[in-house]
């Protein structure tokens, strides 16, 4: 299996029997999640297939043998650091200001069971892949902007983590992070206070990400949906989609011929 989760299966609460045995489902999508600390092309399908903990069925088991599959055809993929030169780019000289870049994406309505969107990032530092997270939104969001708006104020939060902490162990954060994100409306919310008006229902904590807009410690950039890394936390994708994204997450088999 090339791709952690099949694009055409949707999973939801009905389909297929309960499994006779559902400890076992739980110790093994358990020892998945741990696995997702060092290997960020599975986060989607495990957070997907750990929404069934309580009432397993046998569709959701297929899912899950899915993924070990997948783990099993490449299991010396893992995550490389290097040195990217990342510190000294044209017209900044400082040599502790690191770069921060962080992707942004939502999958709008995509659980098919209660209709939320999954919310995806992932964060480079210096050109490395460092942080990253697939989660289920906690409302319903009425617009795909809206659902890309509430993942953009996810990952500010954690762009601004790294910030301090960056600040704190001594780096300099004279450089704005780069958010990058495919959606044009929601980057529109975020930098222009005219559309407002149309936007009252999304909470306050999502005007945060305008705040931090404001005041230049967060620069938004808008990437083409092929070049949306954040896609693969937030949708299955096919095994062509899932191998450049893991190329561009700095994602390596130690295993592959040279």
């Amino acid at each position: 299996s090339d791709s952690p989760m099949d694009p055409l299966v949707k999973l939801d609460n009905e389909k297929g029997e309960l499994l006779h045995d559902p400890e076992k489902y739980r110790r093994l999508v358990g020892k998945l999640n741990y696995l997702t600390i060092t290997r960020p092309d599975i986060s989607f399908a495990v957070s997907v297939v750990s929404q069934f903990m309580s009432a397993p069925r046998t569709t959701h088991w297929q899912a899950v043998l899915h993924i070990v599959r997948y783990l099993k055809g490449t299991p010396g993929r893992g995550l490389i650091f290097r040195d990217r030169g990342h510190l000294h780019i044209a017209g900044y000289s400082d040599p502790d200001c690191l770069e921060v870049t962080g992707y942004s994406d939502a999958d709008w309505a995509g659980c098919p069971v209660d209709r939320r969107s999954t919310s995806g990032y992932c964060i480079f530092l210096g050109g490395n892949l460092v942080s990253w997270k697939s989660k289920k939104q906690s409302v319903v969001s009425r617009s795909s902007a809206e659902a890309e708006y509430r993942a953009m104020a996810n990952v500010t939060g954690e762009l601004q983590w790294i910030h301090m902490l960056l600040t704190e162990i001594g780096f300099s954060a004279t450089r704005p992070s780069t958010l990058h994100c495919d959606n044009k409306s929601a980057m529109h919310i975020a930098s222009n206070s005219v559309f407002h008006k149309r936007t009252k229902h999304i909470e306050v904590d999502c005007h945060y990400v305008r705040e931090k807009v404001n005041c230049g410690e967060l620069k938004l950039v808008h990437t083409r949906s092929e070049e949306q890394l954040a896609d693969i936390f937030t949708k299955p994708l096919r095994s062509d989609r899932v191998s450049y994204i893991c190329h561009q997450l700095g994602l390596y088999d130690m295993y592959a011929p040279t």
